[in-house]
């Protein structure tokens, strides 16, 4: 039961950081809504965990926990094949502006 506390004052927080975010314009509101729904349905897990062993038994998984696993790491291994495109452009952003600026140092120079 304790865990259950822990668990719902710490997504309290984290909805009140979100929304402090979006309010700041600091996240736009397709992200605020993104985690908005995320925190909420994990607000529903932690205080009705039967919701979970539902749509695993729906999808042919034995338990919910393990349905949660196993969403939790496709949805990480996503996140960071995303992380690694996006750092691949801005590594070839960067090498295209050190040429430019480069380049255009050795003109000032001659």
């Amino acid at each position: 039961m304790l865990i259950k506390v822990i668990l719902v004052v710490f997504i309290i927080f984290v909805l009140i950081k979100t929304v402090w975010r979006f309010i700041k314009k600091e996240i736009a509101a397709k992200e605020f809504f993104g985690w908005l729904v995320f925190w909420l349905l994990v607000g529903v897990a932690v205080v009705l965990p039967q919701t979970t062993d539902l749509l695993a038994a729906q999808v042919g998984v034995s338990r919910g926990a393990d349905l949660l696993v196993y969403i939790s790491v496709l949805v990480l291994f996503y996140v960071v094949f995303r992380i690694l495109v996006r750092l691949e452009k801005i590594d070839e952003e960067i090498t295209k502006v050190v040429r430019e600026i480069s380049l255009s140092d050795k003109e000032n120079k001659e």
